[in-house]
């Protein structure tokens, strides 16, 4: 099947986690014969940012890490027809421009025969709703949510029957345990700063509990401002900036624990979403320790495969037990692992994809839907 993914960035990671999933949904889809084309815009933010800070040798984890992966980038006003010439399947992200979004959307009602699907992978159905109301998706077959209740939110907006929750998931051959342990100490987080999000939770979750429990905090992430650089170090934390998503497995071995912080919007309404650090996380080995969420479609075994917690004090009181106990560690890296490989690799996620897809196209020649926006 020739598959054709309009995306932000795939070789940039910085500031832009649905990278992370694409990159394992494609190098599987490869590995399965599959043809595939992906298409980012020209001067994308997230990649002028990468090379702006770091140099074209920003890029070099990402090529050494996914060497059959590659991205073609395309002007402000691409030739839209050319670029899905032959599809059988084209998803486009929810970072693409309004005009792409409508410009792909108007092929497939003039009669192309790909399959088309929206994939979104963020908050801002509920945070920016006008923005994401302005898409126009008329023509386009069915949407993929990456949470239940996302996909609530397009139900609501006409997309009953044709909005699919996928969820993110682990690039298994890349994220996973060391082949040999090694010295672990301390903790790390490698998150950006959140704009805001979560600023009240890091500190009551992350900073403040890590001091309590006398463990050492590395930081790892972009967009952090002189006041978040400041706090850090009021609590004795060690800033490092941007880490290619391709080092984080190494980042997890050298460490004793991590901790999740989830932004306001997965804690509150829109909750069920873990975000993708949590998957790659456990697929590493690494104990977790959550603030909390609601793991409202059962996505986790809380307390077997992570410990959560529902405050600051609790969460300081997780960290001196993994600190002491190493029976608890291996314990919640065992069932972790358990569960990441049984529901939750990008291999998985294809296996889902392709059975939407196939759903669709058992009869191509149903008209897109129109009452959808």
């Amino acid at each position: 099947m020739k598959i054709v993914y309009f995306t932000h960035s795939l070789a940039s990671c910085w500031n832009h986690g649905n990278a992370h999933f694409l990159r394992g949904v494609l190098s599987e889809l490869i590995a399965r014969d599959h043809d595939v084309r992906v298409y980012a815009p020209e001067n994308a933010w997230s990649l002028t940012n990468l090379v702006a800070d770091h140099g074209p040798e920003g890029l070099d984890a990402y090529r050494e890490a996914y060497p059959e992966l590659g991205s073609v980038s395309y002007p402000e006003r691409p030739d839209v027809a050319e670029m899905v010439d032959g599809a059988d399947f084209v998803i486009v992200h929810e970072w693409n421009d309004h005009a792409l979004v409508a410009a792909i959307g108007a092929l497939r009602k003039q009669g192309a025969s790909f399959t088309l699907l929206f994939h979104d992978t963020h908050h801002r159905a509920v945070s920016e709703p006008d923005q994401m109301r302005a898409y126009d998706l008329s023509g386009y077959d069915g949407v993929l949510a990456f949470g239940e209740t996302l996909s609530e939110v397009y139900r609501g907006w006409g997309w009953s029957g044709r909005v699919w929750t996928w969820h993110e998931a682990a690039d298994i051959r890349r994220f996973h345990p060391p082949a040999a342990e090694g010295p672990r100490e301390g903790l790390v987080w490698v998150g950006n700063w959140g704009d805001g999000e979560r600023t009240e939770e890091l500190e009551t979750y992350l900073f403040e509990p890590a001091k309590a429990a006398a463990l050492s905090l590395d930081v790892y992430g972009v967009r952090y401002p002189q006041t978040a650089r400041e706090t850090l170090a009021r609590y004795g934390a060690s800033y490092h900036g941007w880490a290619a998503n391709a080092a984080a497995p190494g980042l997890f071995a050298q460490h004793l624990a991590t901790v999740h912080v989830p932004r306001r919007y997965y804690a509150t309404i829109l909750p069920g979403i873990p975000t993708i650090r949590v998957f790659e996380a456990l697929a590493c080995g690494i104990p977790l320790v959550s603030a909390p969420w609601d793991d409202s479609e059962g996505l986790f075994r809380i307390g077997q495969d992570f410990l959560m917690v529902r405050s600051g004090a609790a969460m300081t009181q997780a960290l001196r037990d993994l600190r002491e106990d190493a029976d608890l560690r291996a314990a919640l890296v065992a069932s972790g692992l358990e569960t990441i490989r049984a529901r939750h690799t990008c291999a998985h996620r294809v296996d889902e994809l392709l059975a939407i897809v196939a759903r669709l196209q058992t009869d191509q020649q149903t008209p897109a839907r129109k009452d959808a926006a």
